[in-house]
């Protein structure tokens, strides 16, 4: 048997943390099988499903990687298959007209709760239609059986199951003639050979109204897997305020996609004490008997530190590719200047988030404006503009511009100053990048280029011998 995993999200919002994990795990299942993964977009609410929302959800998936073997498919283009396979059930008897209004179900509903009974369809019109003429709305609902257990075995959470005589008759296509979801998810799953069906425990009661409607439909039920929700630090429910926005959101805050990937496998996941997986070694260990079945604590410091791991180890060529979004975001031509390849081997070991390397390397493309306030301050003193002059002299004495000359070069200063190298190298930063924290200076001054380096360097003096810390 080939197994076969779907990821299967509602386009009402942007792809979430929750939602990318589940995708993630139905990746990975199928792919530790040799299997299939198949996206599916179930769009059957059509007043809050929007084409924004479909776009974003499948940006979100390339740009993690995770891509799909078929697909996508939208529910609403398969409205006529629905259509027929309830036809069917109603020739059979499995299904019926229900013409209860809204007012009759919300008296009913009042009732219930009145006499501490659990709210459910009562079945009014389920044997008799006597009271009604054919021309009145209606919907149509499935006929669930009355006695007897729905038992089921979770892959995480072992067996389950549940009394029928819970179970209320489910509305499986409206009084305007459109299908609901809890149906269409059945005959999708049926037609496209689903195997596994991982997903979040909120559908876990979802779970024996579908698997009724399998087995009245003659279908093969497939196996089910719901994996526990996220938790913010503070052991609330995952929301905005603990960072859980979009996944495109991580890419615009500066996260490789890789970091992301690791970081939501360990939410939930895990193989002993390792926590840096390659994407071959997730696909390799992955389990579903080792998802937990706890809630996960999403940790936004914990991701950073994943992602600078990520920023520091994978190829600078692959962290470029990413970078390139961030200088484009900033308004950065940076065709002219260094390679991004090589900002990112002079910046890794001290930035989190490429949006941080980006906005940290401005400097080697284009000019600054102003000198960093603090370091300023700190690190223009009175014999500045002599350190940067006799710094000057000695970098245009360099014919071979390479990072180690151009250290050794203005490192002699300090020594014919009798000054530490700090009032040397301090000042000559904040000529070259504006800023108080760079990379090595010998790298940085490389990168930046000579020229513009010495241009630079003299504009600074001139800043320095016009008086301008004074004021």
């Amino acid at each position: 048997m080939e197994v076969r995993t779907r990821f299967a999200p509602s386009p009402t919002g942007y792809l979430h943390v929750g939602g990318a994990r589940t995708a993630l795990y139905s990746w990975l299942y199928a792919h530790h099988h040799h299997g299939k993964f198949v996206l599916r977009i179930e769009d059957t609410d059509r007043e809050r499903s929007t084409q924004p929302a479909i776009d974003a959800i499948i940006e979100s998936m390339k740009w993690t990687g995770l891509t799909w073997d078929e697909g996508p498919f939208y529910q609403t283009k398969r409205f006529d298959r629905y259509n027929q396979v309830i036809d069917e059930l109603l020739e059979k008897g499995l299904a019926y007209k229900c013409y209860c209004n809204k007012e009759r179900l919300d008296k009913v509903r009042e009732e219930q709760l009145a006499n501490n009974e659990k709210p459910r369809y009562d079945g009014h019109c389920r044997e008799d239609h006597s009271e009604h003429t054919p021309d009145e709305p209606y919907c149509i609902r499935f006929k669930n059986p009355r006695e007897g257990k729905v038992k089921f075995h979770d892959l995480i959470r072992g067996d389950i199951e549940f009394d029928n005589a819970e179970l209320d008759d489910l509305v499986i296509r409206r009084t305007d003639g459109t299908p609901t979801y809890n149906f269409c998810v059945v005959i999708d799953d049926w037609d496209m050979k689903i195997t596994h069906v991982i997903r979040g425990e909120d559908h876990i009661n979802n779970t024996p109204r579908q698997i009724n409607i399998y087995k009245a439909l003659g279908a093969p039920v497939p196996e089910f897997a719901h994996v526990s929700m996220i938790l913010g630090d503070d052991g609330a429910k995952l929301s905005k305020r603990h960072g859980a926005v979009s996944v495109m959101q991580y890419r615009d805050d500066g996260f490789m996609p890789e970091a992301l990937i690791n970081y939501l496998v360990r939410l939930g996941w895990g193989h002993g004490d390792q926590e840096i997986f390659s994407l071959e070694e997730m696909i390799n260990l992955f389990a579903l008997e080792n998802v937990s079945k706890s809630a996960s604590a999403f940790s936004s410091d914990k991701l950073k530190w994943m992602n600078q791991h990520y920023i520091k180890t994978l190829p600078p060529e692959r962290v470029a590719e990413e970078l390139v979004w961030q200088m484009e975001h900033l308004g950065i031509n940076y065709s002219q200047g260094p390679s991004l390849t090589e900002i990112v081997k002079a910046q890794a070991e001290r930035c989190k988030t490429l949006k941080e390397m980006a906005e940290n390397s401005v400097y080697f493309y284009q000019d600054y404006t102003e000198y960093e306030p603090k370091a300023a301050k700190k690190w223009f003193k009175e014999n500045s503009a002599e350190a940067l002059e006799r710094s000057l002299a000695k970098l245009e004495a360099v014919s071979d511009w390479k990072a180690e000359n151009i250290e050794e070069a203005f490192k002699t200063v300090a020594t014919d100053m009798n000054v530490g190298l700090g009032k040397v190298g301090m000042p000559l930063r904040l000529a070259v990048t504006g800023r108080g924290v760079s990379p090595e200076m010998g790298i940085t001054m490389e990168l930046v280029g000579r020229e513009k380096t010495f241009e630079r360097i003299r504009r600074t003096i001139a800043y320095l011998r016009s008086g301008a810390t004074q004021n």
